[in-house]
């Protein structure tokens, strides 16, 4: 077998080394009965016979190596110098003559297709489409030799430069196999993927078509025909006017040639083609074993196929049972942590989960993962019941308005209705179950006394966490996994059982406020008043006892120095050393003692808690010092609840000017009394769950440094990548696959870059609906969730430990969880990507009195750091306005 050419009828998957993703989807294709015109792959080792033979490649990669994706000068300049060193050197004699015999045994009088092949191109991870070249009508051999050494030298053009820099691949590393295939004169050609590009959707093959060569598709030169095919069902079908086309010319290479009238508005393939096309691409998906990029074109009737890569774009279709489609909403958009978690994270989360298990330790099915996030079809199961129907998009306002209109949009599918059963009942057990709950929370709203639901609650966190502790310390090994899952059994249903009878109680209430107060008086203009500052809200007074540390810091200088530039392994002994730290550390102490627990993402239990990396919150600290006045935060929040005082007393004050005013100022003055002295304990439970969560990661951890010192494990963090069965597994054997824990890393370095769609069907389509708010021309729509307007320059922060903030500015961020609490007092406004009425972000916003607008789509990409907006909280957009 020849080094240096490869026919098709020689290669398979795996000659991909030889011969690069394109040539070896050929190959594959070529050797499974595909119709894919002849040709052979001129192998990677030709590639490095001729690199070899320049004596200035070795130094002009060393510099390449060292550049950075945004320095396109640069890449541009050492590109050019590569590119020009390369077309200068000699190809050498054995790969030349390999090059020329296969010629001439493939048809030295045909015309030819050149293409460039990459090691690191076509892959599920990574496509690399349209980084290296392709030269059409090649004929002759000085012609194909040219085309040759092109097609090498354009692995170091300035987009696949940038493009190797940005996905981390080694320009050493990435080799060039260059395709050669026979050219086919096409009257039509185009691309097809076997799921739609936009939507996402797995059942639905997308083609684009034009007359002549493809190459008028690829450069963008021309509009396509769009035809889509679902179920052998062609379902759309979109003619676009076709100026010109791209055709070969007889002495070689291309033109492009302007359509005569007919030609531009007619449609480019009739429907049964379009159907065929779509069959044939469901069989080499099928081959290939996942969605498909597909070059394709049409001679004399026939179907050629000319080249097939991965879809990577698209995002994993969370796994469903059973046949009929189901609607999945993302758990991480509920949680405001949309970001990737780790297996573990994973694990205990689907642990913590009570219902929807085969076994009481085990995992739920109603959390599944996809690209490392969780979805749950529960929304599919609750819709079952024809009750549910209409109350399920009302209730789900309160998480997301996004959510809600998703579903809505989803049952008014056909492919819905035609799936719905005739609908289940409820059953009156349940109800019966249900009934003590419901009787309770009734007696909450109407006359029962709530003030020691907060303390109550406070007391039961304490007792329980104390004896979970407890719990832990008591076993080690396997045992201590079992009795983690065993408290995690327990957790949620403990948390919920404690809460039912208040929490329904506070967010009914302030609904029923709210309506009433549209209904009587036609506004509610006193609502923005009505929720501040609440007592016993454990994440407010979080905000407010970091700002009595900042109190603490802000008159010693050389704190404040030492905190710009503290380290997390040494945070509290260096503190020690500083003047002032001593007078100051039993502040930080104190508040890491109760809050340590907290930080970013902490629904992941891997993720590191304040306790772990303190100088999280020094941007936060250093920005309260410098933008709120000694006391200032303790002053806001009781002029919050004097500023709720005062709206609840203009509210009772119009209400008894109107019919029948007295009964109607009783009944609200109740509705606000129960809305205020318990709407507090909203954050307890994920409060108790975190602290929970802390005790896991620690003892986990513990388990991780015994099987480190062991050998078993190489580090003790490597327990983050393992379930929670398969620590108590490699704990009980001492034996593990290191090679598990590396894919799992890989693979969870690729889930990072995707954006988890909020609302995804079983089908893969994602489902974007849009926000209800009717907005100004040019104005971005989200949900309204606090009242009031606010002007001001946008922070955009991404990451919490990068916060940069100044009073006054408004908080453009993917999300808020409590451990952002700290940057309220500082913002004016609050724009987030997800949120609903009732999530973190939008609760807290209400309780200091600030604008919010919550579920506005890739909010931190359309509003730049810096600009001056204006956020109207009330009907629910943002104007950038300067």
């Amino acid at each position: 077998m020849n080094p240096y050419v490869l026919h098709f009828d020689e290669i398979d998957s795996t000659r991909l080394p030889d011969v690069g993703g394109k040539g070896a989807s050929l190959g594959e294709m070529s050797r499974a009965g595909f119709p894919v015109p002849r040709g052979f792959c001129i192998t990677t080792c030709a590639y490095k016979e001729f690199i070899a033979a320049g004596t200035e490649m070795d130094g002009l990669l060393d510099m390449l190596g060292r550049l950075q994706p945004d320095q396109l000068d640069e890449i541009s300049r050492l590109g050019r110098r590569i590119w020009d060193h390369l077309q200068s050197l000699a190809i050498p004699e054995t790969v030349k003559s390999a090059i020329i015999v296969s010629w001439q045994k493939s048809g030295e009088n045909r015309e030819y297709a050149v293409r460039s092949s990459a090691t690191a191109e076509d892959l599920p991870t990574a496509s690399f489409a349209g980084q290296q070249e392709t030269y059409l009508n090649v004929q002759g051999a000085d012609q194909l030799l040219q085309a040759v050494r092109k097609c090498w030298a354009s692995l170091f053009t300035d987009r696949a430069i940038v493009y190797r820099v940005r996905n981390g691949f080694d320009h050493r590393a990435v080799f060039l196999s260059v395709v050669v295939q026979r050219m086919v004169f096409p009257a039509v050609s185009g691309i097809m993927f076997t799921a739609d590009p936009v939507t996402g959707n797995r059942r639905v093959v997308s083609i684009d078509a034009s007359f002549g060569l493809g190459e008028a598709l690829v450069s963008g030169i021309v509009s396509a025909d769009l035809y889509q095919v679902k179920a052998d069902k062609l379902i759309k079908k979109q003619i676009a006017r076709k100026e010109v086309a791209v055709y070969a010319r007889p002495e070689g290479s291309t033109d492009k040639v302007d359509l005569i009238e007919e030609m531009q508005t007619a449609p480019s393939l009739s429907d049964q083609q379009a159907i065929r096309l779509a069959r044939m691409g469901r069989s080499i998906e099928e081959h290939f074993g996942s969605p498909q990029d597909i070059e394709w074109c049409l001679a004399d009737g026939e179907i050629f196929i000319l080249q097939s890569r991965p879809v990577t774009t698209l995002y994993p279709v969370p796994p469903a049972a059973g046949d009929h489609i189901h609607l999945f909403l993302s758990f991480g958009h509920v949680q405001m942590m949309t970001e990737a978690i780790k297996p573990l994270g994973i694990s205990v989360l689907r642990t913590l989960i009570p219902l929807g298990k085969s076994m009481p330790p085990g995992e739920s099915d109603l959390l599944v993962e996809a690209g490392s996030r969780l979805y749950s079809d529960v929304v599919t199961r609750l819709l079952e019941y024809q009750q549910l129907r209409k109350r399920l998009p009302e209730l789900l306002l309160n998480v997301d308005e996004m959510f809600s209109r998703a579903v809505r949009e989803f049952m008014e599918r056909e492919e819905f209705q035609t799936a719905a059963r005739p609908g289940k009942r409820i059953k009156f057990s349940l109800i019966r179950k249900a009934f003590p709950t419901a009787l309770a929370i009734l007696k909450n709203i109407l006359y029962s006394e709530n003030d020691q639901a907060i303390d109550m609650m406070n007391r039961f966190i304490a007792e329980k966490v104390d004896e979970n502790r407890k719990l832990l310390l008591e076993v080690s090994g396997p045992a201590r996994i079992t009795r983690i899952r065993e408290i995690l059994q327990t957790i949620l249903t403990v948390a919920v059982a404690k809460v039912a009878q208040y929490l329904p109680a506070a967010l009914l209430t302030y609904k029923l406020i709210e309506n009433l107060s549209r209904r009587w008086l036609g506004d509610t203009a006193e609502m923005g008043g009505i929720s501040k500052s609440p007592p016993g809200n454990v994440t407010t007074e979080m905000g407010l006892a970091l700002g009595d540390v900042a109190d603490a810091v802000r008159s010693h200088p050389a704190v404040i120095e030492y905190l710009e530039h503290a380290s997390d392994e040494s945070f509290f002994e260096n503190l020690k050393a500083v003047p002032s730290g001593e007078e100051v550390l039993p502040v930080f102490l104190r508040f890491f003692e109760r809050y340590g627990m907290r930080g970013t993402g902490e629904i992941d239990v891997t993720r590191p808690r304040w306790r772990e990396v303190p100088t999280q919150l020094v941007p936060a600290i250093l920005g309260h010092i410098k933008g709120v006045r000694p006391g200032q935060h303790r002053l806001d929040f009781l002029a919050g609840k004097k500023e709720a005082e005062l709206a609840a007393g203009r509210l009772l004050e119009r209400l008894r000017k109107k019919p029948l005013g007295f009964i109607k100022g009783r009944i609200m003055r109740r509705l606000i009394k129960v809305h205020r002295s318990i709407i507090g304990i909203r954050e307890h439970p994920k409060y108790f769950i975190v602290q929970n969560f802390d005790l896991i990661k620690q003892a986990i951890l513990q388990e991780g440094a015994d099987l480190a010192a062991a050998g078993v494990l190489e580090q003790p963090e490597d327990v983050f990548w393992l379930s929670l069965q398969e620590i108590k597994e490699v704990l009980e054997t001492r034996r593990l696959d290191r090679d598990l824990i590396n894919r799992r890393k890989e693979k969870f370095q690729r889930d990072e870059k995707l954006t988890p769609p909020r609302a995804i069907t079983s089908e893969g389509e994602i489902i974007t609906a849009k926000p209800a708010a009717h907005v100004p021309p040019g104005a971005l729509a989200g949900s309204p969730v606090s009242a009031g307007k606010a002007e001001g320059r946008a922070r955009v922060i991404l990451k919490l430990a990068e916060a940069k903030m100044e009073k006054g500015d408004i908080l453009v961020a993917p999300y808020t969880d409590p451990a952002w609490t700290p940057l309220f007092p500082l913002a004016a406004g609050l724009v987030t990507e997800v949120g609903g009425l009732m999530t973190h972000g939008a609760v807290v916003a209400r309780e200091y009195g600030i604008p919010a607008v919550v579920g506005l789509d890739n909010a931190t990409r359309k509003i730049r750091d810096g600009q001056i907006i204006r956020v109207d909280g009330t009907r629910g957009f943002v104007e950038i306005l300067k």
